[in-house]
Protein backbone atom coordinates (compact mmCIF):
# COMPACT_ATOMS: atom_id res chain seq x y z
CA UNK A 1 0.00 0.00 0.00
CA UNK A 2 2.91 2.13 0.38
CA UNK A 3 4.65 1.67 -3.29
CA UNK A 4 3.26 4.56 -6.07
CA UNK A 5 4.80 5.19 -9.29
CA UNK A 6 5.22 8.55 -8.52
CA UNK A 7 5.02 11.15 -4.92
CA UNK A 8 3.88 14.37 -5.47
CA UNK A 9 5.30 16.66 -2.68
CA UNK A 10 2.31 19.33 -2.14
CA UNK A 11 -1.10 19.92 -3.79
CA UNK A 12 -0.60 23.20 -5.03
CA UNK A 13 -2.02 24.56 -8.68
CA UNK A 14 0.99 22.43 -10.22
CA UNK A 15 1.14 19.43 -8.02
CA UNK A 16 -2.30 18.88 -8.53
CA UNK A 17 -2.27 19.12 -12.39
CA UNK A 18 1.14 17.12 -12.61
CA UNK A 19 -0.70 14.25 -10.04
CA UNK A 20 -4.09 14.08 -12.28
CA UNK A 21 -2.01 14.12 -15.76
CA UNK A 22 -0.23 10.85 -14.47
CA UNK A 23 -3.19 9.62 -12.68
CA UNK A 24 -5.12 9.80 -16.19
CA UNK A 25 -2.22 7.69 -17.25
CA UNK A 26 -2.36 4.83 -15.07
CA UNK A 27 0.37 5.64 -13.17
CA UNK A 28 0.01 4.90 -9.22
CA UNK A 29 -0.03 7.87 -7.58
CA UNK A 30 0.16 9.83 -4.43
CA UNK A 31 0.17 13.34 -3.24
CA UNK A 32 1.19 14.56 0.28
CA UNK A 33 0.49 17.90 1.22
CA UNK A 34 1.16 19.64 4.60
CA UNK A 35 -1.88 21.42 5.51
CA UNK A 36 -6.00 19.88 5.62
CA UNK A 37 -6.86 20.99 2.06
CA UNK A 38 -5.53 21.59 -1.18
CA UNK A 39 -4.69 24.42 -3.78
CA UNK A 40 -1.60 26.23 -1.53
CA UNK A 41 -2.92 29.98 -2.37
CA UNK A 42 -5.29 28.54 -4.36
CA UNK A 43 -7.61 28.56 -1.95
CA UNK A 44 -10.21 30.65 0.16
CA UNK A 45 -11.14 31.63 3.63
CA UNK A 46 -14.41 32.65 5.35
CA UNK A 47 -14.57 35.59 8.36
CA UNK A 48 -17.99 36.62 8.85
CA UNK A 49 -20.89 36.37 6.46
CA UNK A 50 -18.02 36.59 3.54
CA UNK A 51 -15.82 34.00 1.47
CA UNK A 52 -12.86 35.60 0.46
CA UNK A 53 -10.59 34.77 -2.51
CA UNK A 54 -7.19 34.07 -0.69
CA UNK A 55 -4.94 35.40 -3.95
CA UNK A 56 -6.34 34.97 -7.14
CA UNK A 57 -6.68 37.90 -9.35
CA UNK A 58 -7.95 37.12 -12.71
CA UNK A 59 -6.87 33.78 -14.54
CA UNK A 60 -4.78 34.51 -17.78
CA UNK A 61 -4.99 32.50 -20.68
CA UNK A 62 -7.97 30.63 -20.24
CA UNK A 63 -10.51 32.61 -22.67
CA UNK A 64 -13.87 30.58 -23.28
CA UNK A 65 -15.12 28.28 -25.76
CA UNK A 66 -15.02 30.01 -28.87
CA UNK A 67 -11.70 31.28 -28.01
CA UNK A 68 -9.44 28.88 -26.12
CA UNK A 69 -6.48 29.69 -24.48
CA UNK A 70 -4.22 27.26 -22.78
CA UNK A 71 -5.51 26.57 -19.40
CA UNK A 72 -8.96 25.91 -21.60
CA UNK A 73 -7.27 23.38 -23.27
CA UNK A 74 -5.20 22.17 -20.52
CA UNK A 75 -8.55 21.80 -18.48
CA UNK A 76 -10.23 20.31 -21.04
CA UNK A 77 -7.33 17.55 -21.98
CA UNK A 78 -7.55 16.90 -18.03
CA UNK A 79 -11.79 16.63 -18.56
CA UNK A 80 -12.44 19.58 -15.61
CA UNK A 81 -13.28 22.43 -17.66
CA UNK A 82 -17.02 21.35 -17.91
CA UNK A 83 -16.95 21.32 -13.99
CA UNK A 84 -15.96 24.82 -12.77
CA UNK A 85 -18.05 27.72 -13.60
CA UNK A 86 -16.12 30.72 -14.82
CA UNK A 87 -17.10 34.09 -15.21
CA UNK A 88 -15.36 36.84 -17.62
CA UNK A 89 -13.60 39.94 -15.82
CA UNK A 90 -15.95 43.06 -17.81
CA UNK A 91 -12.68 45.31 -18.32
CA UNK A 92 -8.52 44.86 -18.52
CA UNK A 93 -7.63 47.23 -15.62
CA UNK A 94 -7.85 51.10 -14.72
CA UNK A 95 -4.97 52.23 -13.52
CA UNK A 96 -4.23 55.36 -11.76
CA UNK A 97 -0.81 57.44 -11.31
CA UNK A 98 -0.80 59.40 -8.33
CA UNK A 99 2.13 61.79 -8.67
CA UNK A 100 0.93 63.03 -11.81
CA UNK A 101 -2.79 62.21 -11.46
CA UNK A 102 -3.10 60.35 -14.35
CA UNK A 103 -5.91 57.59 -14.78
CA UNK A 104 -6.57 54.72 -17.57
CA UNK A 105 -8.96 52.51 -18.59
CA UNK A 106 -8.53 49.90 -20.80
CA UNK A 107 -10.89 47.29 -22.38
CA UNK A 108 -10.28 43.41 -23.40
CA UNK A 109 -10.16 42.80 -26.70
CA UNK A 110 -7.19 43.88 -29.36
CA UNK A 111 -9.42 46.13 -31.72
CA UNK A 112 -10.32 47.48 -28.69
CA UNK A 113 -7.38 47.84 -26.59
CA UNK A 114 -5.98 49.63 -29.93
CA UNK A 115 -8.80 52.09 -30.35
CA UNK A 116 -8.96 52.83 -26.64
CA UNK A 117 -5.26 53.73 -26.31
CA UNK A 118 -5.50 55.52 -29.54
CA UNK A 119 -7.77 57.57 -27.52
CA UNK A 120 -5.58 58.56 -25.05
CA UNK A 121 -2.15 58.98 -27.16
CA UNK A 122 -3.20 59.94 -30.62
CA UNK A 123 -0.98 59.02 -33.05
CA UNK A 124 0.20 55.92 -31.05
CA UNK A 125 -2.18 52.86 -33.30
CA UNK A 126 0.05 51.99 -35.90
CA UNK A 127 3.16 51.58 -33.64
CA UNK A 128 0.79 49.42 -31.44
CA UNK A 129 -0.83 47.43 -33.98
CA UNK A 130 2.81 46.88 -35.04
CA UNK A 131 3.28 45.70 -31.45
CA UNK A 132 0.11 43.29 -31.48
CA UNK A 133 1.26 42.04 -34.90
CA UNK A 134 4.82 41.04 -32.82
CA UNK A 135 3.22 39.23 -30.18
CA UNK A 136 1.01 37.00 -31.80
CA UNK A 137 4.40 35.57 -33.72
CA UNK A 138 5.79 35.35 -29.91
CA UNK A 139 2.82 33.50 -29.09
CA UNK A 140 3.27 31.03 -31.72
CA UNK A 141 6.74 30.83 -31.52
CA UNK A 142 6.24 30.06 -27.55
CA UNK A 143 4.67 26.80 -28.64
CA UNK A 144 6.43 26.03 -31.00
CA UNK A 145 9.17 25.70 -28.34
CA UNK A 146 6.99 23.83 -25.35
CA UNK A 147 5.88 21.37 -28.03
CA UNK A 148 8.59 20.50 -29.58
CA UNK A 149 11.28 20.77 -26.73
CA UNK A 150 13.03 17.94 -27.56
CA UNK A 151 13.89 18.80 -30.84
CA UNK A 152 13.97 21.97 -31.58
CA UNK A 153 14.83 23.23 -34.83
CA UNK A 154 16.94 26.38 -34.69
CA UNK A 155 16.77 26.75 -38.50
CA UNK A 156 12.82 26.44 -38.95
CA UNK A 157 12.43 29.41 -35.60
CA UNK A 158 14.71 31.49 -38.23
CA UNK A 159 12.37 30.33 -40.99
CA UNK A 160 8.81 30.82 -39.40
CA UNK A 161 9.83 33.42 -36.65
CA UNK A 162 12.02 35.47 -37.75
CA UNK A 163 10.79 38.65 -35.75
CA UNK A 164 10.87 36.35 -32.39
CA UNK A 165 14.21 35.75 -32.71
CA UNK A 166 15.17 39.29 -33.31
CA UNK A 167 13.59 40.31 -30.11
CA UNK A 168 14.12 37.24 -27.95
CA UNK A 169 17.03 38.55 -26.11
CA UNK A 170 15.59 42.01 -25.19
CA UNK A 171 13.85 43.45 -22.05
CA UNK A 172 10.25 44.96 -22.73
CA UNK A 173 11.43 48.68 -22.92
CA UNK A 174 14.30 47.79 -25.72
CA UNK A 175 11.25 46.58 -27.85
CA UNK A 176 9.36 49.41 -27.22
CA UNK A 177 11.87 51.91 -27.90
CA UNK A 178 12.70 49.94 -31.12
CA UNK A 179 8.99 49.88 -32.71
CA UNK A 180 9.34 53.94 -31.84
CA UNK A 181 6.16 53.32 -29.56
CA UNK A 182 4.65 57.23 -27.66
CA UNK A 183 6.28 56.46 -24.13
CA UNK A 184 2.78 57.20 -23.08
CA UNK A 185 1.78 54.42 -25.05
CA UNK A 186 4.62 52.24 -24.01
CA UNK A 187 3.35 53.34 -19.84
CA UNK A 188 -0.02 52.14 -20.46
CA UNK A 189 0.84 49.04 -22.21
CA UNK A 190 3.66 48.15 -19.11
CA UNK A 191 0.51 48.10 -16.75
CA UNK A 192 0.40 44.62 -15.84
CA UNK A 193 4.40 44.85 -14.98
CA UNK A 194 3.49 44.31 -11.23
CA UNK A 195 2.06 40.65 -12.17
CA UNK A 196 5.38 39.52 -12.91
CA UNK A 197 7.02 42.05 -10.55
CA UNK A 198 9.88 43.02 -12.14
CA UNK A 199 10.69 46.75 -14.03
CA UNK A 200 9.83 47.01 -17.75
CA UNK A 201 14.00 47.76 -18.24
CA UNK A 202 14.89 44.22 -16.85
CA UNK A 203 12.06 42.43 -17.47
CA UNK A 204 11.66 39.72 -20.98
CA UNK A 205 9.85 41.18 -23.95
CA UNK A 206 8.97 37.37 -24.61
CA UNK A 207 7.42 36.48 -21.15
CA UNK A 208 5.96 40.13 -20.92
CA UNK A 209 4.75 40.22 -24.03
CA UNK A 210 3.29 36.67 -24.07
CA UNK A 211 1.00 37.55 -20.77
CA UNK A 212 -0.48 40.79 -22.33
CA UNK A 213 -1.09 39.64 -26.04
CA UNK A 214 -3.03 36.80 -23.59
CA UNK A 215 -5.27 39.22 -21.21
CA UNK A 216 -6.25 41.01 -23.84
CA UNK A 217 -6.99 38.60 -26.59
CA UNK A 218 -8.41 35.94 -24.57
CA UNK A 219 -9.85 38.32 -21.55
CA UNK A 220 -9.63 37.60 -18.33
CA UNK A 221 -12.14 34.63 -15.77
CA UNK A 222 -12.50 34.00 -12.33
CA UNK A 223 -14.40 31.05 -11.08
CA UNK A 224 -17.28 32.00 -9.51
CA UNK A 225 -16.65 29.47 -6.58
CA UNK A 226 -12.65 31.25 -5.95
CA UNK A 227 -9.70 29.30 -6.96
CA UNK A 228 -10.40 26.79 -4.29
CA UNK A 229 -12.81 25.42 -6.42
CA UNK A 230 -10.79 24.76 -9.33
CA UNK A 231 -8.44 22.92 -6.44
CA UNK A 232 -11.45 20.78 -5.14
CA UNK A 233 -12.17 19.93 -8.50
CA UNK A 234 -8.90 18.47 -9.60
CA UNK A 235 -8.74 16.60 -5.96
CA UNK A 236 -11.86 14.84 -7.19
CA UNK A 237 -10.72 14.10 -10.62
CA UNK A 238 -6.87 12.79 -9.10
CA UNK A 239 -9.01 10.50 -6.79
CA UNK A 240 -11.74 9.09 -9.41
CA UNK A 241 -8.59 8.39 -11.48
CA UNK A 242 -7.26 6.58 -8.38
CA UNK A 243 -4.82 8.73 -7.31
CA UNK A 244 -4.51 8.86 -3.56
CA UNK A 245 -3.91 12.66 -1.35
CA UNK A 246 -2.93 12.38 2.30
CA UNK A 247 -3.16 16.19 4.40
CA UNK A 248 -1.64 16.66 7.35
CA UNK A 249 1.82 15.39 5.54
CA UNK A 250 4.16 17.02 5.61
CA UNK A 251 7.51 15.76 3.91
CA UNK A 252 10.70 15.91 5.81
CA UNK A 253 13.17 13.82 3.69
CA UNK A 254 13.47 12.42 0.58
CA UNK A 255 14.81 9.13 1.10
CA UNK A 256 17.95 8.28 -1.27
CA UNK A 257 19.50 4.72 -1.63
CA UNK A 258 22.33 3.81 -3.52
CA UNK A 259 22.16 7.31 -5.23
CA UNK A 260 18.63 6.37 -6.52
CA UNK A 261 15.53 8.24 -5.50
CA UNK A 262 13.14 5.41 -2.98
CA UNK A 263 10.60 7.46 -1.73
CA UNK A 264 10.14 10.32 0.88
CA UNK A 265 9.62 10.17 4.71
CA UNK A 266 7.21 12.18 6.45
CA UNK A 267 7.15 13.69 9.36
CA UNK A 268 5.32 11.28 12.05
CA UNK A 269 7.89 9.07 10.07
CA UNK A 270 5.82 7.14 7.86
CA UNK A 271 7.46 5.88 4.56
CA UNK A 272 6.14 6.41 1.12
CA UNK A 273 8.27 4.48 -1.91
CA UNK A 274 8.45 5.53 -5.16
CA UNK A 275 11.42 5.79 -8.17
CA UNK A 276 10.09 9.40 -8.91
CA UNK A 277 8.92 12.39 -7.45
CA UNK A 278 7.57 15.72 -8.33
CA UNK A 279 8.18 18.70 -5.61
CA UNK A 280 5.62 21.41 -5.77
CA UNK A 281 7.69 23.13 -3.76
CA UNK A 282 10.45 25.68 -3.82
CA UNK A 283 14.10 24.19 -4.80
CA UNK A 284 15.13 26.00 -1.66
CA UNK A 285 13.74 23.59 0.77
CA UNK A 286 14.17 20.34 -1.74
CA UNK A 287 17.86 20.99 -2.18
CA UNK A 288 18.69 22.83 1.81
CA UNK A 289 16.39 20.22 3.53
CA UNK A 290 14.96 17.79 2.25
CA UNK A 291 17.50 15.88 0.79
CA UNK A 292 20.89 14.89 1.77
CA UNK A 293 23.54 17.01 1.75
CA UNK A 294 25.85 14.89 0.23
CA UNK A 295 23.48 14.02 -2.65
CA UNK A 296 23.12 17.45 -3.88
CA UNK A 297 24.96 18.67 -7.22
CA UNK A 298 27.05 21.59 -6.56
CA UNK A 299 25.28 23.08 -10.01
CA UNK A 300 22.05 22.74 -8.24
CA UNK A 301 23.07 24.52 -5.10
CA UNK A 302 24.41 27.04 -7.09
CA UNK A 303 21.89 27.64 -9.40
CA UNK A 304 19.39 28.15 -6.58
CA UNK A 305 21.29 30.15 -4.39
CA UNK A 306 22.36 32.55 -7.33
CA UNK A 307 18.28 33.55 -8.01
CA UNK A 308 16.93 36.36 -6.85
CA UNK A 309 13.58 35.89 -4.28
CA UNK A 310 10.36 37.83 -6.05
CA UNK A 311 8.50 40.08 -4.33
CA UNK A 312 6.97 39.81 -0.93
CA UNK A 313 3.69 40.44 -0.75
CA UNK A 314 0.52 42.01 1.42
CA UNK A 315 -3.01 41.41 1.23
CA UNK A 316 -5.74 43.09 2.54
CA UNK A 317 -9.35 41.30 2.46
CA UNK A 318 -12.57 43.59 3.20
CA UNK A 319 -15.71 42.29 3.83
CA UNK A 320 -18.29 45.76 2.85
CA UNK A 321 -21.76 46.44 4.17
CA UNK A 322 -23.14 47.90 1.11
CA UNK A 323 -22.84 46.75 -2.59
CA UNK A 324 -20.80 48.17 -4.63
CA UNK A 325 -23.15 50.34 -6.50
CA UNK A 326 -24.47 52.14 -3.63
CA UNK A 327 -20.07 52.79 -2.69
CA UNK A 328 -19.36 53.77 -6.11
CA UNK A 329 -17.03 51.12 -7.18
CA UNK A 330 -17.73 50.81 -10.94
CA UNK A 331 -14.38 48.55 -12.01
CA UNK A 332 -13.44 45.75 -11.44
CA UNK A 333 -9.39 46.24 -10.94
CA UNK A 334 -8.06 49.07 -9.81
CA UNK A 335 -4.07 49.42 -10.21
CA UNK A 336 -2.93 52.28 -8.19
CA UNK A 337 0.91 53.35 -8.71
CA UNK A 338 2.41 56.16 -7.33
CA UNK A 339 4.50 56.41 -10.78
CA UNK A 340 3.63 54.96 -14.38
CA UNK A 341 7.16 54.71 -14.88
CA UNK A 342 8.08 51.33 -14.05
CA UNK A 343 11.61 51.65 -12.84
CA UNK A 344 10.65 54.33 -10.21
CA UNK A 345 7.78 52.53 -9.43
CA UNK A 346 9.63 49.20 -9.01
CA UNK A 347 12.36 51.61 -6.77
CA UNK A 348 9.11 52.70 -5.10
CA UNK A 349 8.31 49.37 -4.21
CA UNK A 350 11.17 48.54 -2.64
CA UNK A 351 10.27 50.59 0.28
CA UNK A 352 6.78 50.43 2.69
CA UNK A 353 4.35 51.55 0.00
CA UNK A 354 0.90 51.90 -0.33
CA UNK A 355 0.62 51.37 -4.36
CA UNK A 356 -1.91 48.18 -4.73
CA UNK A 357 -3.78 46.52 -7.43
CA UNK A 358 -7.43 46.28 -5.58
CA UNK A 359 -10.32 43.95 -6.90
CA UNK A 360 -14.12 43.84 -6.72
CA UNK A 361 -15.31 40.60 -6.55
CA UNK A 362 -18.91 41.52 -7.35
CA UNK A 363 -18.12 43.43 -10.27
CA UNK A 364 -17.37 40.19 -12.17
CA UNK A 365 -19.69 37.95 -10.26
CA UNK A 366 -22.45 39.63 -8.39
CA UNK A 367 -23.51 37.40 -6.76
CA UNK A 368 -19.97 36.39 -4.68
CA UNK A 369 -21.67 38.11 -1.55
CA UNK A 370 -24.94 38.40 0.17
CA UNK A 371 -27.07 41.43 -1.71
CA UNK A 372 -26.55 44.74 -0.47
CA UNK A 373 -22.54 43.67 0.44
CA UNK A 374 -19.31 43.14 -1.66
CA UNK A 375 -15.96 41.85 -1.44
CA UNK A 376 -12.67 44.00 -1.98
CA UNK A 377 -9.00 42.63 -1.25
CA UNK A 378 -5.76 44.43 -2.00
CA UNK A 379 -2.69 43.18 -3.26
CA UNK A 380 0.93 45.35 -2.72
CA UNK A 381 4.34 44.25 -3.18
CA UNK A 382 7.53 44.62 -1.28
CA UNK A 383 10.31 44.37 -3.25
CA UNK A 384 13.45 42.73 -1.07
CA UNK A 385 13.13 42.43 2.51
CA UNK A 386 12.16 45.86 3.27
CA UNK A 387 9.10 44.61 5.71
CA UNK A 388 11.35 41.99 7.75
CA UNK A 389 13.60 45.40 8.14
CA UNK A 390 10.74 47.14 9.45
CA UNK A 391 9.10 44.28 11.63
CA UNK A 392 10.17 43.76 15.34
CA UNK A 393 8.50 40.77 17.35
CA UNK A 394 6.62 43.54 19.31
CA UNK A 395 5.59 45.92 16.47
CA UNK A 396 3.81 42.65 14.47
CA UNK A 397 0.38 43.89 14.53
CA UNK A 398 0.64 47.67 14.66
CA UNK A 399 2.90 47.68 11.65
CA UNK A 400 0.99 45.35 9.68
CA UNK A 401 -2.47 46.96 10.57
CA UNK A 402 -0.34 50.86 9.92
CA UNK A 403 0.37 49.69 6.19
CA UNK A 404 -3.33 48.99 5.43
CA UNK A 405 -4.92 51.99 6.69
CA UNK A 406 -2.05 53.59 4.21
CA UNK A 407 -2.88 51.36 1.85
CA UNK A 408 -6.78 51.64 1.49
CA UNK A 409 -6.31 55.72 2.55
CA UNK A 410 -4.39 56.00 -1.02
CA UNK A 411 -7.32 54.34 -2.95
CA UNK A 412 -9.60 56.70 -1.08
CA UNK A 413 -7.74 59.69 -2.12
CA UNK A 414 -6.97 58.42 -5.41
CA UNK A 415 -10.08 57.10 -6.50
CA UNK A 416 -12.43 59.66 -4.45
CA UNK A 417 -14.43 56.45 -3.44
CA UNK A 418 -14.76 55.93 0.50
CA UNK A 419 -15.01 52.36 1.90
CA UNK A 420 -13.77 52.95 5.32
CA UNK A 421 -17.41 53.56 7.11
CA UNK A 422 -18.35 50.05 5.02
CA UNK A 423 -15.74 47.84 6.71
CA UNK A 424 -17.75 45.14 8.07
CA UNK A 425 -14.59 42.15 8.06
CA UNK A 426 -10.97 42.92 7.54
CA UNK A 427 -8.00 40.28 7.32
CA UNK A 428 -4.77 41.26 7.04
CA UNK A 429 -1.91 39.05 5.11
CA UNK A 430 1.69 40.03 5.19
CA UNK A 431 5.07 38.46 4.44
CA UNK A 432 4.94 36.59 7.53
CA UNK A 433 2.06 34.82 7.02
CA UNK A 434 2.39 33.90 3.49
CA UNK A 435 5.54 32.52 4.91
CA UNK A 436 4.18 30.48 7.71
CA UNK A 437 1.50 29.00 5.45
CA UNK A 438 2.99 28.42 1.58
CA UNK A 439 6.89 27.93 3.90
CA UNK A 440 8.09 29.89 0.92
CA UNK A 441 11.75 31.67 1.80
CA UNK A 442 10.64 35.43 3.02
CA UNK A 443 6.87 34.82 2.39
CA UNK A 444 7.90 35.36 -1.17
CA UNK A 445 4.68 35.08 -3.54
CA UNK A 446 6.47 35.64 -6.79
CA UNK A 447 8.58 32.51 -7.36
CA UNK A 448 11.78 33.99 -7.91
CA UNK A 449 12.97 36.98 -10.34
CA UNK A 450 12.65 36.33 -13.97
CA UNK A 451 15.06 38.92 -15.45
CA UNK A 452 18.16 39.07 -17.31
CA UNK A 453 19.21 35.46 -18.81
CA UNK A 454 16.93 34.14 -15.85
CA UNK A 455 14.11 34.52 -17.34
CA UNK A 456 10.91 32.34 -19.03
CA UNK A 457 12.71 32.00 -22.43
CA UNK A 458 16.11 30.68 -21.26
CA UNK A 459 14.30 28.47 -18.51
CA UNK A 460 12.15 26.91 -21.01
CA UNK A 461 14.99 26.16 -23.32
CA UNK A 462 17.29 24.88 -20.81
CA UNK A 463 14.56 22.89 -18.42
CA UNK A 464 16.24 19.55 -19.43
CA UNK A 465 19.63 20.75 -17.50
CA UNK A 466 17.63 22.27 -14.51
CA UNK A 467 16.72 18.08 -13.47
CA UNK A 468 20.10 17.77 -11.49
CA UNK A 469 18.22 14.53 -9.56
CA UNK A 470 17.39 11.71 -11.83
CA UNK A 471 13.61 11.24 -11.35
CA UNK A 472 13.04 14.74 -9.14
CA UNK A 473 10.91 17.03 -11.15
CA UNK A 474 9.56 20.55 -9.62
CA UNK A 475 7.08 22.62 -11.04
CA UNK A 476 5.05 25.34 -9.01
CA UNK A 477 5.95 29.01 -8.73
CA UNK A 478 9.41 28.34 -8.16
CA UNK A 479 9.59 26.32 -11.51
CA UNK A 480 10.25 26.65 -15.20
CA UNK A 481 7.16 28.67 -16.04
CA UNK A 482 8.00 31.08 -13.04
CA UNK A 483 5.20 32.13 -10.67
CA UNK A 484 1.06 32.86 -11.63
CA UNK A 485 -1.23 30.46 -11.72
CA UNK A 486 -1.43 29.67 -15.37
CA UNK A 487 2.17 29.35 -15.29
CA UNK A 488 2.18 26.73 -12.35
CA UNK A 489 -0.84 25.14 -13.86
CA UNK A 490 1.11 24.47 -17.24
CA UNK A 491 4.33 23.60 -14.88
CA UNK A 492 2.80 20.89 -13.33
CA UNK A 493 1.79 19.59 -17.17
CA UNK A 494 5.18 20.15 -18.05
CA UNK A 495 6.54 18.01 -14.88
CA UNK A 496 4.30 15.08 -15.47
CA UNK A 497 5.57 14.96 -18.90
CA UNK A 498 9.06 14.67 -18.50
CA UNK A 499 8.23 11.94 -15.92
CA UNK A 500 5.85 10.05 -18.14
CA UNK A 501 8.53 10.42 -20.86
CA UNK A 502 10.96 8.62 -18.78
CA UNK A 503 8.79 6.09 -18.04
CA UNK A 504 8.21 5.14 -21.19
CA UNK A 505 12.36 5.44 -21.64
CA UNK A 506 12.95 2.58 -18.76
CA UNK A 507 10.12 0.27 -20.29
CA UNK A 508 11.34 0.39 -23.85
Amino acid sequence: MNKYDVIVIGAGNGGLVAALELAKSNKKVLVLESHGVPGGMATSFIRGRFEFEASLHELCEYGSKDNQGKIYELFTDLGIVDKIEFVTVPDAYHVYATSTHEEYKMPFGIDNYIEKLESYVPGSKPKVSQLFELLAEVDEALKYLESNKDNIDANYLLEHYANFMKVAPYSVERVFEALSIPKKAQEILATYWVYLGSQTSKLSFVHYGSMLYSYIKYGAQIPKKRSHDISLVLTNEIEKCGGVIKYFSPVKQIIIENDKIRGVRTQDDKEYYAPRIIGDISPNVVYGKLLPKEIVPKQALKLTNSRVLGARGFSIYLGLNQDADSIGLKDYSYFIYNSLNSDKEYEYMSSINDSTVAVVLNRAFPAASLAGTCIMHFTTLFMGDVFDRALTLENYFDLKNQIAKKIIANFEKTTGIDITPYIEEIEIASPVTYARYTKHPDGVIYGYKGTGLDNLLPRIMNMENENFIPNLYLCGGFGVRLSGYSSTYMSGKIAASLALRDMKGDED
